[in-house]
């Protein structure tokens, strides 16, 4: 008798999965968000927090920030590094990072951020290869180094999504201000700029030379206080993986390729047209 009710009701109505899963996480998140309500963050004392950690000391003062070169120019900025100190200090936060999706050509990772305080979010996806420039797949223990790298890209950017810019500039200018320091004295950079260059050859085996041209300069007595940050920025994305080795020299030689070939554009054309290069 019961199971012919249940029959003619299942009928009359559409009968819904239930996944208690499902159920227990979304009252997780409806605690939390009661939680962010009831206790909202101290922005002035997160900011402080978040300075004191990026600047404990020089090595956490460098990986708050990378530097990238990319056909000749340097791409700079804020590193996972130091989002995952910001929203540590930031508070009433959701995140994650995970690989979405595996192809034959491309690992896909997804990054999420949440301020259940301000109820702002955020999903950023990126993609990286798993194929050399010969269209050979990597090893599957390259896959996950390079999963982990896309991991982290994602995580970075979702969470610079959502953090209010003038938040990172406070806590990246301290740390920089830290690394930089007062270099005024001509011997504490002479000291700061070999230190980094000794790094550069032994942790990757680039020798002075490489660098110099990376960065654009003849010579190692033309770097200054900038030329130091950006340094430590590209130490730090090849410590991340965010770049390689191959990377830089491949990006350098090819601009100096490109260099070449308009040269020889502008001597044909002042040839031509009889004109003397200065």
């Amino acid at each position: 008798m019961k199971s012919e009710k249940l029959k003619d009701m299942s009928d009359k109505y559409e009968i819904l999965e239930v996944n208690a899963q499902d159920i227990i996480e979304g009252a997780n998140i409806d605690a939390q968000v009661s939680t962010a309500k009831k206790y909202p963050r101290d922005i002035t004392r997160s900011i402080n927090n978040s300075i004191t950690m990026a600047t404990m000391n020089e090595d956490v003062a460098r990986s708050c920030s990378y530097a990238l070169v990319k056909s000749g120019k340097y791409i700079s900025g804020p590193s996972v590094h130091l989002a995952k100190i910001i929203v540590s200090n930031w508070g009433n936060m959701r995140t994650d990072a995970k690989v979405v999706r595996i192809t034959d050509k491309q690992i896909i990772s997804r990054g999420t951020c949440w301020d259940l305080e301000a109820n702002v979010a955020s999903a950023f996806e990126v993609r990286m290869p798993i194929v050399d420039y010969r269209g050979n797949r990597y090893s599957d223990d390259i896959i996950t180094t390079t999963g982990n790298a896309s991991n982290a890209i994602a995580y970075r950017n979702s969470v610079f999504a959502v953090i209010p810019r003038p938040i990172i500039d406070s806590v990246i200018n301290a740390a920089k201000q830290l690394i930089t320091g007062d270099l005024t004295d001509h011997a504490k950079l002479i000291n700061k700029r070999d230190a980094i260059l000794t790094a550069f050859a032994n942790d990757y085996n680039i020798d002075e030379q490489s660098i110099l041209k990376i960065i654009g300069k003849q010579s190692n007595s033309q770097i200054n206080a900038e030329h130091i940050y950006i340094m430590c920025g590209i130490l730090q994305s090849l410590r991340d993986k965010d770049t390689t080795v191959s990377d830089l020299t491949s990006s350098t030689a090819s601009e100096k390729k490109k260099d070449s070939v308009d040269r020889k554009k502008t001597v044909i054309k002042s040839k031509n047209n009889k004109i003397d290069l200065p």
